[in-house]
């Protein structure tokens, strides 16, 4: 009996979650049922509570520790997920934000880290493999020219970091944070061809405002109570909840977008609308 539970284990789908925090735990439940996860993050120790309180609740998850900064460490967790299974979906959540990292550290883990986790598991993903890329609203406030979205679309990915888009960035951790996550829309459209080429599809969502430790980290920061007084201008009237992105990116990896790939969906209760059309100030 135990063999032929653990021969229908192997047979399982793979659903592979990047980042540990709230979003992605929330996700992880969320897609994880009846598949085995294969979590990833830079954290032992954040890692190996978040499995043991996954697989408590029942879930099959086995952690990956994976620095997504390093194409070598992404390669290893996607030949981890790609040998347990067929790769069903891939969430890739991990991330930094500017009131609790460095610009440099920024733009490492969100622009690089991204494309490396696109490249390299563009080469695993099969006919049905689904992506999504956690990206921000700040995405939609970077101004930058046509020719550094070019740039940042379709620049090799060893060689993002020479681009003057990047360079220019200093040592300005909001700029990092939005220009980042710009790029991760871009770098999406751009390896949209190439996934759909192998039956495969990839989007971004961009989440606004939503309850998680970073977003707590950054309401306690110099910028917390703009930011706060905006999602009260904008009509939302609260935060948003990691469960209502695991039920955008469920959607996203799931039987009824089969026909979306190459876009964004911004999960932000209207803040960027409200920003582009009423905002006086």
């Amino acid at each position: 009996m135990d063999d032929q539970r653990g021969e229908q284990d192997e047979r399982r789908d793979v659903v592979v979650v990047t980042g540990a925090g709230g979003m992605g735990v929330a996700i992880a439940r969320r897609l994880g049922s009846g598949r085995t996860v294969i979590l990833a993050d830079a954290s032992e120790q954040r890692l190996g509570e978040t499995v043991g309180a996954l697989t408590a609740e029942g879930y099959a998850v086995r952690g990956a520790v994976t620095d997504v900064s390093d194409r070598g460490s992404v390669g290893r967790l996607a030949a981890t997920a790609s040998g347990a299974g067929r790769v069903a979906a891939v969430v890739h959540t991990a991330g930094l934000s500017p009131a609790t990292a460095s610009a440099r550290a920024i733009v490492d883990v969100n622009l690089m880290g991204t494309a490396h986790v696109i490249d390299v598991f563009g080469t695993v993903a099969s006919r049905g493999t689904a992506m999504v890329c956690v990206s921000s609203m700040a995405g939609h406030y970077a101004s930058l020219s046509r020719e550094e979205e070019l740039a940042l679309a379709t620049t090799p990915t060893d060689g993002l970091l020479v681009l003057d888009v990047v360079a220019g960035i200093g040592d300005d951790a909001v700029s990092a944070y939005c220009v980042s996550k710009r790029s991760n829309h871009l770098r999406v459209q751009a390896a949209a061809l190439a996934w759909n080429l192998r039956g495969a599809r990839l989007n971004t969502v961009s989440p606004g405002v939503i309850s998680t430790a970073m977003a707590k980290a950054e309401a306690e920061s110099a910028s917390g109570e703009r930011m706060m007084r905006m999602l009260e201008e904008c009509g939302a009237g609260r935060t948003g909840t990691p469960a209502e992105i695991a039920d955008a990116v469920a959607f996203l990896t799931g039987p009824g977008a089969l026909y979306i790939t190459g876009t964004d969906l911004l999960v932000d209760g209207g803040q960027t609308a409200w920003m582009r059309g009423h905002r006086t100030a």
